[in-house]
């Protein structure tokens, strides 16, 4: 597992190391031929990044940290402007758009707290599927099963591949449907998906503006908890680990092991034992709300209908440079009209209403981020329907929850040695804090 901010920050505080040898180090793996860094980033920053740590290093000794990520290795997915540099998207469609003149909000809150930005990781293309497969700047492996070569998860593939191999302390993403979930999950670490409104988008490039979400993946739940606070431009306050005897959870069983494999299904079961065993409740419920989901976005959803309205044009124009499998997915939302889109938007506040309720006695709801161990690259670069039949699964428990609008803590719960299983702890909207407490509590125990 990589070091902890907390523990690399204890680190440079006692001058055991320094920002400068951190950056070093991680740009090191990056460029490393046997590694993943040449498909896990896109585009890196050396002399920035070892310009960025000495200027850390030079106001530490002054007594001046910015935050807790002062002078630690971060990187930033590939739909995050950053000035002076072209953001690709994970696309050759955009590589002759001019470069981006200022930094996104939270590439400059990063920068203002201190953050080495080192680079820029790879994505699937335009953010549009949970695999993480890219047949432009190809796809990088996930750390379990090196020989086979499976998916990373998408579509903040890099992200999950940076972290999970050294190349930095922790990663900025997005998730839509899941894609800073499901690649933490499959890479074994912590992510957190929060409340969308919490986190600004502004100088990223959207894939639904409805349903886009920014957030981090780290080696723990405190690191996503300091890593959310500069993103939402908060004040930072380490997450509380509740009594597991005061707390009452909920397992859907709606949907949410449908499909899921052996692995998956033991694993999770394991680890609703584990936490009875400690004293926490768990109800099995009905959310029939979750089985209506497929039914209400049988016409592409927000994600189609946002997705085609920023790229009609860019499609139209550049059709033979997208992934065929991503332009597919585009192109259903030019079938929905207005009427659809509008009530698609009040069905949404109904279903939300209706899930709210349910959830209301319950501290959280927990489930398997995805149901299925990650696939590998090869079966699903060769064929469509393996593709789209994983996509679906994979995507399907997290989707529920960016159509909740509520927010949602992905956290290992595999034995060691054993295939990467994420436990996903759920909350509504605006309970961020709270399932960052919740989801340290539980971190301890697995």
């Amino acid at each position: 597992m990589p070091a902890t901010i907390i523990e690399l920050q204890q680190l440079l505080a006692t001058g055991a190391t320094s920002a400068q040898e951190l950056t070093k180090a991680a740009l090191e793996r990056i460029a490393a031929p046997e590694g993943e860094g040449c498909r896990a980033f896109t585009d890196t920053y050396g002399e920035q990044a070892l310009a960025a740590a000495r200027a850390s290093d030079t106001l530490r000794a002054a007594g001046i940290v910015r935050s807790a990520i002062d002078g630690l290795p971060i990187s930033v997915k590939d739909l995050f402007d950053v000035q002076g540099k072209t953001t690709l998207a994970g696309s050759v469609a955009l590589k002759d758009r001019p470069p981006a003149r200022h930094n996104a909000a939270i590439v400059q809150r990063l920068i203002n707290a201190g953050a080495v930005i080192v680079g820029k990781t790879n994505m699937t293309e335009f953010a549009f599927s949970g695999l993480g497969i890219n047949p432009h700047y190809g796809t990088p492996s996930s750390p379990w099963d090196r020989d086979t070569g499976r998916i990373p998860g998408g579509s903040s593939s890099g992200a999950g591949v940076s972290v999970a191999d050294g190349m930095c302390v922790a990663a900025v993403g997005t998730d839509t449907g899941g894609s800073v979930r499901i690649p933490s999950a499959f890479c074994g670490l912590s992510g957190f998906k929060p409340t969308a409104r919490r986190v600004p988008a502004d100088g990223a490039i959207p894939l639904s503006a409805s349903l886009d979400s920014i957030g981090p993946l780290a080696a723990s739940v405190t690191c996503c908890a300091i890593l959310d606070a500069v993103l939402s431009g908060q004040a930072y306050t380490a997450p509380a680990a509740p009594d597991l005897s005061q707390l009452r959870f909920a397992v859907p069983s709606s949907v949410v092991l449908d499909g899921a494999d052996d692995h998956v299904r033991e694993v999770f079961e394991r680890a609703l034992h584990n936490i009875q065993s400690h004293g926490a409740r768990i109800d099995t419920i009905e959310l029939p709300e979750f089985e209506q989901l497929a039914y209400i976005n049988r016409m592409g959803g927000f994600v189609c209908a946002e997705a085609w309205a920023w790229h009609k044009e860019l499609l139209e124009q550049h059709a033979d440079q997208y992934d065929p499998r991503v332009a597919s997915r585009i192109r259903r939302g030019k079938d929905m009209s207005a009427a659809d889109y509008i009530k698609l938007l009040q069905t949404r506040q109904d279903w939300i209403a209706s899930v709210e309720s349910r959830m209301k006695p319950y501290d959280a709801l927990l489930m398997p981020t995805a149901p299925i161990v990650a696939p590998a690259i090869e079966a699903l670069q060769a064929s469509d329907e393996a593709y789209f039949a994983a996509n679906g699964l994979i995507l399907r428990n997290p989707t529920l929850i960016n159509f909740l609008d509520g927010c949602a803590l992905s956290i290992p719960c595999h034995p060691n040695g054993t295939a990467p299983v994420g436990l996903m702890i759920v909350g509504p909207a605006m309970h961020d804090r709270h399932i960052l407490d919740v989801g340290v509590a539980l971190e301890k125990i697995f």
